[in-house]
């Protein structure tokens, strides 16, 4: 299996981190683009640096775009834009595929493969809620970074992991990230 995880910069870069560990522990393949601004509310959020993520992911330039990624032959299941900025969202929703990471994410639609936007803003506004409206349209699955509590979490980690849990779900990778209702 192979997954591509693309990483803006609005706040939540530890949904994105933690993804990507628990991918690659999976032993699933996973590929990933930071924004500029991703990369520094990465180090900033959690103080990794694009050095580490290398541990466990394919790394690309978001400038790059003659990245494999960009490319609608180069096979994957699926993309999770995880945090999603409303800058970055607008952009994949108006299919200007600028940089590497909205290319990307437009091949994945083109392809009709799984477009997961996870956006990480509160309050929205209407402009906001029509891209995102535009790309459900589209075939994308907005999955907003809303964590539950009916699972009882215990601490920041407890929180991320089911945000983990939940893209888990939409991709069909079977997991025991937080306990499930009624379980």
């Amino acid at each position: 299996m192979r997954i591509v995880v693309g990483v803006t910069g609005a706040s939540g870069a530890i949904y994105g981190y933690t993804l990507i560990q628990l991918l690659s522990q999976m032993g699933i393949e996973v590929h990933t683009v930071y924004t500029e601004m991703g990369e520094k509310v990465l180090q900033h959020e959690c103080g990794v640096s694009l050095a580490e993520i290398s541990r466990y992911a394919h790394v690309y330039q978001n400038n790059n775009l003659f990245a494999p990624i960009a490319s609608g032959s180069f096979k994957t299941q699926g993309m999770v834009v995880v945090p999603c900025s409303m800058h970055t969202l607008g952009a994949i929703a108006n299919g200007t595929g600028e940089d590497l990471l909205t290319r990307a994410a437009d091949v994945t639609l083109k392809e009709g493969r799984k477009l997961i936007v996870v956006p990480r803003e509160t309050p929205v506004t209407v402009i906001h809620l029509e891209n995102m409206l535009r790309l459900a349209r589209a075939g994308a699955i907005i999955l907003p970074a809303s964590p539950a509590f009916y699972h009882r979490p215990q601490n920041l980690s407890d929180l991320v992991s089911f945000m983990a849990g939940k893209i888990f779900d939409v991709l069909g990778i079977e997991h025991n990230l937080f306990q499930r209702w009624g379980e």
